[in-house]
């Protein structure tokens, strides 16, 4: 399997997140990296790869051109206003408000978000670049005929709609993989995401749209983060009616329960039948993650991956989150080696 990974994501580092009413350490921090490659040396899958150069006009196709923009400038927009730390944004427009973009970067970057925790910095908008190139590059080798391929990826990217950011997220990773994989002559693709959180960003993407299934298994939305989409009556809408599926599981969740759903999303994209299949890699359903209430166990990881290749497709796998950091290593390449081994 090969393994695409930039070290530019340290240059995506801010200096605090807003949690419980606290500014903390940012839980979605450069060290989950090391544990990764750590671990992927410890297994004999060391050795990665430098991706190619970003495909601005890939990203394009799933991102908004004046979203684009703001992510490219707001640092510097930020610190031309006087402001001494990073981008974070203050004010959003609520209901009954006009959704009109304001000139000023306060103002501007609580437009452009959809939640508070995450910072822009001076390394972001290169950071997610990178990461989106990382994504970009193992998409090309599973498409040019690879039976699978691991975009390391971070920052992570499935919070990320068209226009906003938010959830540690910036440029969707997985979106712009699947549009690639059409744009390489797929006819249909499905991603599944089984991140603890339901990548509200994929899902708005793709939800008036029939070549891409979408299925995410997550934690309730009613008491999760990012709370307002991830039901089950969240089905499509026109031409995408039908080709969403979400499995919101509750709180203390294990294997067992999750699996259910699992098997049946895996059931769901094996009648779809698609060309490729991105999986939305996040580790965060692990017992002891920080920011999660699901209980799967690390060997978990292993049948998990093994369920996956037995749909006998191409895949990539896209890193999400898992914010349990000594366990973060350990976890994602149990999916890996699971699916390897089967």
């Amino acid at each position: 399997m090969k393994t695409f990974y930039s070290d530019d994501h340290r240059l995506h580092f801010p200096r605090g997140e807003l949690y419980g009413g606290e500014m903390v350490t940012p839980f979605e921090r450069p060290p989950r990296m090391d544990y990764v490659l750590e671990r992927l040396k410890d297994v004999g899958m060391g050795d990665t790869l430098e991706p190619d150069a970003i495909d601005m006009a890939s990203v394009g196709s799933i991102h908004d051109a004046d979203y684009l923009k703001f992510l490219e400038t707001a640092y510097d927009e930020w610190k031309a206003a006087g402001f001494g730390g990073d981008v974070i944004a203050a004010s959003f427009p609520a209901r009954r408000q006009r959704q009109k973009v304001p000139n000023y970067i306060d103002g501007k970057a609580g437009y452009y978000a959809l939640a508070i925790e995450t910072a822009i910095t001076k390394g972001t908008w290169q950071a997610a670049k990178s990461a989106c190139a990382v994504a970009q590059s193992a998409q090309r080798v599973v498409s040019a005929g690879e039976r699978t391929a691991f975009a390391m990826c971070r920052p992570p990217g499935h919070h990320a709609t068209s226009d906003q950011f938010g959830g540690y997220c910036f440029l969707n990773n997985a979106a712009v993989a699947a549009q690639m994989f059409l744009d390489d002559g797929a006819k249909r693709v499905a991603v599944l995401d089984i991140d603890f959180h339901h990548g509200n960003g994929t899902q708005d993407i793709f939800y008036r749209r029939s070549d891409v299934l979408y299925c995410s298994l997550h934690g309730e939305p009613e008491n999760t983060f990012p709370y307002f989409l991830g039901y089950a009556d969240e089905t499509g809408e026109g031409e995408g009616e039908g080709f969403n599926a979400n499995y919101p599981l509750p709180a203390g969740s294990n294997y067992v329960a999750w699996s259910v759903c699992l098997d049946s999303a895996l059931a769901r994209i094996a009648e779809y039948a698609p060309d490729a299949l991105v999986i939305s890699l996040g580790v965060d359903t692990f017992k002891e993650d920080p920011i999660s209430t699901f209980k799967l166990e690390s060997e978990d990881y292993l049948t998990c991956g093994k369920a996956i290749a037995g749909l006998g497709l191409p895949t990539l796998f896209v890193m999400e989150g898992g914010y349990a950091i000594e366990e973060v290593g350990i976890n994602t390449v149990n999916v890996l080696q699971g699916f390897l081994d089967e």
